[in-house]
């Protein structure tokens, strides 16, 4: 119902979804603080904080390429994600679990842009990998044809192919990134050259890395190229994610 305002206990208010309802409460701030009945209340609050300050670290990260293919929800998504991580965290107490001792890897598959994702847009094979030793995270994509492998937007003429690596440190809440793109391609039945796209991260990290591809789509008109800013289009994946690696073992006695 389009409804604003309080009527009883109900409070009416919109949203980026729509119309919704919500009851008022009576427990106070100070309880939930404080009032041992709400211990599990707490640390989930505790835990649910942290996962949305990570959540924002890495689309920090990922900025530059997330100003034209993120979606209105994807803040809260993610956060969600980051909950699962932190929830596989089987070292530290409830309330005390992060993303450093979760799996990070849970990641893997997340999807910027719920409403144009890569899956759906861009269907050429391609391989992603991390060489943590090297600090380098590539993207190799084969020839192909773009009228059969990428799903455009009406008006669309030319597509880019764009990823990002990063590392980053949850702990001290810094992250060492980067992009790469490749050139503004026709979408016509000519054959791509093979794509390489590379980002040089710190080598031998011992933070978690990630690896983003995504697309995004321009429009020729008196041969200028425009962005078409297509949120419904323009789509970014995680296709890459590693955890943070095992500690070596310790070297045998003697």
């Amino acid at each position: 119902m389009p409804l604003e305002g309080t009527i009883g206990n109900i409070t009416f208010y919109k949203s980026k979804a729509g119309y919704l309802a919500k009851q008022k409460t009576s427990i106070s701030g100070d309880r939930i603080a404080t009032d041992p009945a709400f211990e599990r209340t707490r640390e989930n609050g505790a835990e649910f904080g942290r996962a949305g300050k990570a959540g924002k670290l890495l689309r920090t990260a990922f900025r530059a390429l997330l100003l034209n293919a993120g979606d209105s929800y994807v803040a809260s998504r993610l956060t969600s994600e980051m909950v699962k991580v932190l929830r596989a965290d089987a070292t530290n107490k409830r309330g005390q679990r992060n993303v450093i001792d979760g799996e990070a890897e849970l990641l893997q598959g997340f999807e910027f842009n719920i409403n144009g994702t890569l899956g759906s847009t861009f269907y050429a094979p391609f391989a992603a990998a991390i060489d943590r030793v090297a600090g380098k995270t590539t993207v190799s994509i084969p020839s192909f044809i773009p009228i059969n492998m990428v799903a455009a937007p009406v008006g669309a003429t030319h597509f880019r192919v764009m990823m990002s690596g990063a590392e980053v440190d949850f702990e001290a809440k810094t992250f060492v990134s980067g992009s790469a793109m490749s050139e503004q391609l026709a979408l016509d039945s000519t054959p791509t050259q093979v794509m390489t796209l590379s980002v040089d991260v710190t080598a031998n990290s011992t933070k978690p890395l990630f690896i983003a591809l995504g697309i995004e789509f321009f429009q020729e008109v008196n041969d200028g190229l425009y962005n078409l800013k297509n949120g419904s289009y323009n789509a970014l994946a995680l296709v890459m994610v590693s955890g943070t690696p095992d500690a070596a073992p310790p070297p045998p006695g003697p």
